[in-house]
């Protein structure tokens, strides 16, 4: 079975993630105005995750969500979570 995580990494996307949209909330972020950007190579590896619960994910209007932020796909060297505000998220 392949692993979800990327070469020379420890956590999967989804965890990265979650912890960077979970902390950004934490500091009086709404989930609304944040979107993750993210390489085709990622949004991929999140899809097929085996370890993500069904509840995390989904698919409306179009629209790829991950605990309810938007994700675009693709047109970035290397996935961030985008705050809204011009900025990318602090490593946590």
């Amino acid at each position: 079975m392949k692993d979800s995580t990327a070469p020379g990494r420890s956590e999967t996307v989804a965890a990265r993630f979650r912890r960077e949209i979970e902390h950004a909330e934490a500091g009086g972020l709404e989930r609304a105005s944040m979107t993750l950007r993210l390489t085709l190579t990622d949004a991929s590896r999140l899809r097929r995750d085996p370890g993500l619960a069904v509840a995390d994910i989904s698919f409306e209007d179009g629209v790829m969500r991950y605990l309810g932020v938007a994700i675009a796909q693709g047109g970035v060297a290397d996935s961030v979570l985008d705050l809204g505000d011009g900025a990318d998220a602090p490593d946590a």
